[in-house]
Formats: C-alpha cells, structure tokens, sequence
C-alpha cells in the first residue's frame, strides 16, 4: 500500500497554500523555539582526521573518546570520504526532487504496510497512526547494507547517474563508520573491533530529506526531536542552518562546515559504551 499523493510536503508547497495541513502541526510544547542568544556562538566540536592511521591516532582517538563522552556529536574534516562524491550526492538528490515530475516521482512510493519500508515518502515509520504528526519533509530512504538487501532497480532511474552515485556513497559512508567505531571501540580502551562485533551484521540505509518551503515554520518541525537506533549515524548538510543537537538540556544549532561529515552516536553504541 503506497502512501497517498495528498501528503507529498513538495506538492503542497508547490501549490501555494497558506496554513499548514492540521497533520503536521506540533504540538505547542513541540514547535520549534528561537535560538538563545548566548548559545549562538557554542558549536559542536570539529575533529580533523588527517593522520588517523599516523602518529595521530593516539591524539585523534583521545579526542574522539572526550567529545563522545561530553556531546555525542561532532563534525569530521578529511574523513577519506571524496569531496566530489558528497556534491554528487547532493546534486542527484536535488535533481531528483526538482526536476522529475510527481508522477513520476510517485512510482517509488514507499509501501506503508511494509515492516522497513524503502522508497519515497513523508512518514518515516511504516504503521505509524493516522494522527501521528508528520514532519515537513519528503524522502527517499534506500537500503544498502548488507548487500543483500540491495535493489538498485527500486532507485531512481532520473538523473542518470543517481543510483551510481548512492552505491558508492554507501560503500564510502560504510568505511567512515567502521573507522570511526574502530576509534570509539579503542577511546574505550577495547579492541578496534568490539563495538562492531557486539552490534552484529551492519544495517545501513541511507536517507535523502527534502525540506520544501513551509508557510507557518513556526508550527511544524522538518524532523522531530529523537535519537536513532543502531550504531552511528552519519550526516551531510548543505549550508542552510537547521539541525540541532541536544547539550546540557540545550538545543545547540550545528553550523553548516563544508563537506564535513555529521557524526552522532547512536542508541547501541551510547548503551554499550555505558556498561563498557
């Protein structure tokens, strides 16, 4: 059962509406809140990683381990990850949504009754309410990890280089994480290899969002407040501000970095390295 075209954030946009659909409207204790001044100038921490498998490492895991311990978040630079392969990933996205027409668009609708669902959509979870409060946002979530669960011919088609350029950048997104949980593992004073052999077989997907023009922003979220199950979760962003980390009971605005990578700790890894 694929997700009913009168939900598509980008269509209503693009239609011109003035209010916001009650479906995606917060709860009042839920909508987004003006920045306090005096945290405008806080950041997440930035880690260079030229040198990881040098000298450095010892340096470079130290400080992974410290901001792990005191935000669960920061942004890497010279991550391995080629700077030309981030802009193509981009650019595919954005073409993807701006210039291949809905109905096209529609022929890769997520199936809702599905238990993961894969696809184009605006809700997330598949058996999510019919009240549940959606987020203005479309996607497209692929499934790329284990390999066995990759269909490349359930992407995109349009441009043609799209399903090219997502496989490459889940096998590059897959070697960053490795290396950065083989690091975490080794902050902890374990082996490189302990944070991966405790979760088991790698998950990944991998997740375009597109955030349309909203008329009321000040009563809908693009993505509501949560943390992510699994292991690690790593993020781009281009260079409009709007993602945010909670510190100290704070939401802290991350300021866009070029091609930086987003790096947050995950449910299974913030537990394990509890107990570890």
């Amino acid at each position: 059962m694929a997700e009913t075209p009168r939900l598509r954030v980008q269509a209503l946009s693009q239609i011109g509406i003035s209010h916001v659909p009650p479906q995606f409207i917060q709860q009042p204790e839920n909508r987004p809140v003006p920045p306090i001044k005096s945290l405008s100038t806080i950041d997440i921490p930035v880690i260079d990683l030229a040198g990881i498998d040098s000298d450095r490492s010892d340096e470079i895991r130290n400080e992974i381990g410290r901001v792990c311990e005191e935000w669960g978040a920061f942004q890497v630079i010279n991550h391995g990850v080629p700077v030309r392969l981030l802009d193509d990933m981009r650019n595919v996205g954005l073409t993807f949504f701006h210039d291949l027409p809905m109905e096209e668009k529609l022929k890769y609708a997520c199936d809702t009754s599905a238990a993961a669902t894969e696809g184009y959509g605006t809700r997330m979870l598949a058996g999510a309410g019919d009240d549940a409060v959606l987020d203005w946002r479309d996607y497209f979530d692929h499934h790329t990890f284990p390999l066995s669960r990759r269909n490349p011919s359930r992407w995109p088609h349009f441009p043609p280089q799209y399903r090219e350029v997502v496989a490459e950048y889940a096998d590059q997104m897959k070697l960053l994480a490795h290396k950065l949980l083989a690091s975490i593992s080794q902050s902890l004073g374990l082996v490189a290899s302990s944070i991966e052999h405790a979760v088991g077989e790698i998950y990944q997907n991998i997740t375009l969002s597109y955030y349309p023009p909203c008329p009321q922003p000040e009563l809908t979220l693009g993505l509501q407040a949560h943390s992510d199950f699994g292991a690690i979760t790593l993020l781009t962003q281009d260079d409009v501000e709007g993602l945010q980390v909670l510190k100290d009971g704070n939401w802290i605005i991350v300021k866009p970095l070029s091609h930086a990578i987003i790096v947050l700790l995950s449910d299974q890894t913030e537990g394990m390295s509890r107990r570890w």
